[in-house]
């Protein structure tokens, strides 16, 4: 069974445990990444894969990068601060609500 997405794109995310937030580009109904990927998740707190998983710029205190997440491990983030990742630039508008449009629709 494949569920909706929770969450859409251009919006703005935080990781439920590791302390980074980011803004989703691209979702995945189910997982779509390498099983070496996903292998190198801990067991204990590995996803389960029949859920959505996204694709997030994504930053932390140090640095920013691209990140895959499962839905389970995410939160809405509605701090309202602006994100620094410089492909969001690139890829979205931001509002000033503070919410984030694509600047083009990507066709697959």
């Amino acid at each position: 069974m494949i569920r909706d997405a929770k969450f859409s794109i251009g919006q703005v995310v935080r990781h439920r445990v590791y302390p980074f937030r980011g803004v989703i580009f691209d979702v995945d109904p189910v997982f779509d990444n390498s099983d070496e990927w996903y292998e190198a998740i801990p067991a204990a707190v590995r996803p389960h894969k029949d859920q959505p998983f996204y694709h997030l710029y994504a930053e932390n205190e140090e640095s920013v990068y691209e990140a895959y997440v499962s839905e389970q491990n995410l939160l809405a983030d509605d701090s309202d601060t602006p994100l620094r990742h410089p492909r969001i630039a690139v890829d979205f508008e931001r509002s000033s609500a503070g919410t984030y449009r694509p600047r083009h629709i990507a066709t697959h």
